[in-house]
């Protein structure tokens, strides 16, 4: 049985489709500004993103790590293996439970994360240079409200889950 969608609201459907393509085409300007840039550090983005999120929360364990980055716990494993390989982390025994590990950012992490996030921010001030002081504070006003109204609906599983099947095949015709 197939469930029936809500009435569709054309402009609101329109607007829908134009922000999809907006955003679709600014994620991969910055996936690869991000890959080009944070590469020439000698890191992956994700291992970028890795060192920004113990910067941001302090210690934690790998699997608490895995979570915030969206990963698994095998692929948080070789994310955290190269960078503790590279000095930029540090693993210490959990002291409330003494199986389990606590991952830290190591003060050259730190460094390299400044120096990565100096860089990235050079970058937008050139993006950002020719808007006046108002439209730049609207666009960032508007790309926050995104980000927390998508986070919140898509880490919340609300839009996230199982693919419907009949979004997956044409209509018969």
């Amino acid at each position: 049985m197939q469930r029936s969608l809500p009435p569709s609201d054309p402009a609101l459907d329109q607007d829908a489709v134009t922000l999809h393509e907006a955003v679709s085409a600014l994620v991969r300007v910055y996936q690869f500004r991000d890959r080009d840039r944070i590469c020439c550090y000698d890191i992956s983005v994700t291992q970028c993103q890795a060192l920004k999120n113990l910067v941001d929360s302090g210690p934690m364990r790998a699997q608490a790590l895995a979570e915030t980055l969206f990963l698994d716990k095998s692929t948080t494993s070789r994310v955290l293996e190269a960078l503790e390989r590279k000095a930029y982390i540090a693993r210490q025994p959990d002291p409330t439970d003494g199986r389990a590990q606590v991952v830290t950012i190591t003060n050259a992490g730190r460094a390299l994360f400044a120096k990565i996030t100096d860089d990235l921010i050079d970058q937008q001030r050139a993006v950002i240079e020719d808007l006046d002081p108002e439209a730049r504070r609207a666009a960032i006003e508007v790309v926050t409200r995104l980000h927390r109204l998508a986070e919140a609906r898509f880490t919340s599983g609300v839009s996230v889950g199982p693919c419907s099947p009949s979004r997956l095949t044409a209509p018969a015709v």
